[in-house]
């Protein structure tokens, strides 16, 4: 994310002008946008007026618009923003009061206005900015007849390919037929890495198959990109990595993300830590459940007692509507960090993130038991 400009007032009150760049920083831009605040960004709006002929005449112009925001939602497919609300800046074409969508892409500036920059926002709009926080990440999961190409970012998962060939069963006259669709089918998931994979951005590629699928297919990109004098790839050789994956759906990208050798090429990135502390947490709650605690009541009352020691969350609770059930969570963790314990913020666009949602997205480590937790309805 590129800040342009941020002006803050010692109230909290203020305005931050961005560019997101990449994926993320469109995510980051949607879990900065609440219900209530201004956005402004450049738009295009179907306006109608009369014509030289006396005729009502209806154009597409672009304007620059300001609306106090009613909803906002993300695309990932699309990577776009979609921001709704009622204009609140005097234009000639657009009444104020009018319901306006502001759609924001990738390059698109947008100045946020908020009437309070809370700690999560900013801590966000540091993260955002820090280029060495991003886990630059692509994988491919696969098994014969079937890949997934996803890149991992700081806090998106995209999914920029799948490839999907019928192979026949390896066997007797067939063979001749087996090994011509594998080539087919390793040559369709080369293209797509050709065309997707970054490596000024990627600092490491990772092959992942149950069974021997991954060695073969790295075989076949090493020989292919000798032969065709690949240089991407001929360069970049060693930024290979093999590893296990019980399928190629993305679901198995959590065997990838728990492979200790990927972990320890990317353990000082985001996406790293909030795996390592999910990973902490179901161990402790294994083997030492009253030092572990999931749900916002047993939480919270983990938090009374100073037990905290690592707060588990997913972004998607700070996106609630109702502003007191942010500050709740907000002022949470504030107070976890404040009392010396540590904070992992999940994205809940990440494999991780998505384990974590399925137990109601906040969880805690604690520093000491606490068996009467039981006693405590979720």
């Amino acid at each position: 994310m590129k800040i342009v400009r941020k002006n803050i007032s010692s109230d909290g009150s203020g305005t931050v002008k961005m560019i997101p760049q990449e994926s993320d920083d469109l995510w980051v831009a949607y879990n900065l946008v609440c219900k209530g605040d201004t956005v402004r960004a450049s738009t295009v709006r179907k306006v109608t007026r009369d014509g030289s002929s006396g005729r009502r005449e209806s154009e597409r112009k672009k304007l620059i618009l300001s609306v106090q925001v009613d909803d906002v939602k993300y695309e990932k497919e699309g990577s776009l923003l979609r921001i709704r609300g009622r204009n609140v800046s005097k234009n000639e074409f657009v009444k104020i009061g009018s319901f306006h969508t502001l759609e924001i892409d990738l390059h698109g500036k947008l100045l946020l206005t908020k009437e309070l920059w809370d700690s999560m926002a900013l801590d966000l709009l540091k993260q955002a900015s820090d280029p060495a926080a991003s886990a630059d990440l692509a994988v491919i999961l696969m098994q014969e007849g079937l890949a997934n190409l996803l890149l991992v970012g700081k806090s998106v998962i995209t999914a920029p390919s799948k490839i999907e060939t019928s192979i026949p069963r390896k066997h007797g006259a067939a063979i001749g037929g087996y090994e011509k669709a594998l080539n087919k089918f390793f040559e369709n998931v080369l293209q797509a890495f050709l065309r997707n994979v970054d490596f000024t951005v990627v600092r490491c590629a990772v092959i992942a198959s149950p069974g021997f699928t991954n060695d073969q297919f790295h075989k076949y990109l090493l020989l292919e990109a000798e032969r065709r004098q690949l240089r991407p790839i001929i360069e970049n050789k060693s930024r290979f990595l093999l590893a296990h994956a019980s399928s190629g759906y993305r679901h198995s990208l959590k065997d990838v993300l728990g492979d200790p050798n990927v972990m320890n090429l990317i353990k000082d990135t985001k996406a790293a830590q909030e795996v390592q502390s999910l990973n902490d947490f179901y161990k402790m709650l294994s083997t030492d459940a009253d030092r572990a605690c999931y749900g916002p009541k047993h939480v919270e009352f983990a938090h009374e007692q100073m037990a905290i020691e690592t707060l588990l969350i997913t972004d998607e609770l700070f996106r609630n509507s109702d502003v007191q059930t942010r500050k709740k969570y907000v002022d949470l963790v504030d107070s976890v960090k404040d009392s010396a314990g540590t904070v992992h913020i999940f994205s809940s666009m990440h494999v991780s993130g998505e384990q974590l949602t399925q137990i109601t997205g906040i969880a805690a480590i604690l520093r000491f038991p606490l068996p009467d937790l039981e006693d405590i309805e979720m």
